[in-house]
């Protein structure tokens, strides 16, 4: 879930661009020190869920996300998790606008990633 959730995260801050080519399954294990079947199966979460797509003899490559589809147990296991997260933000003695301001943040960092332009 490691190698899901990291893979995920690049995706999501730009560090993967939408093409771009995954590590081949072998390379990626050698480098993490895990077995082959290990990286095979985070490959496959990725697919199942849209983010990549696979090509036979060519690689994995991150799917456009104009082509995902977001089915509803995922929009509602997200809605959960934004419940889980907004639930222990009011339990730490937060307020709703404390947690309105710590979720906007992370979404500026998360696009502010994606979208920073070269220096001039």
């Amino acid at each position: 879930m490691q190698i899901v959730s990291q893979i995920s995260r690049a995706m999501a801050t730009g560090e993967l661009a939408v093409g771009e080519k995954l590590p081949p399954i072998r390379e990626l294990a050698n480098d993490l020190v895990l077995n082959p079947n290990t990286v095979a199966r985070a490959y496959g979460v990725l697919d199942q869920q849209g983010l990549v797509v696979t090509k036979a003899g060519a690689g994995t490559f991150v799917a456009d996300p104009s082509l995902r589809r977001a089915h509803s147990g995922q929009v509602d296991a997200l809605a959960q998790r934004a419940d889980s997260v907004i639930a222990q933000g009011i339990n730490l003695g937060m307020t709703v606008e404390d947690v309105e301001g710590l979720l906007q943040g992370r979404l500026k960092h998360f696009t502010k990633t994606s979208k920073e332009e070269p220096p001039a």
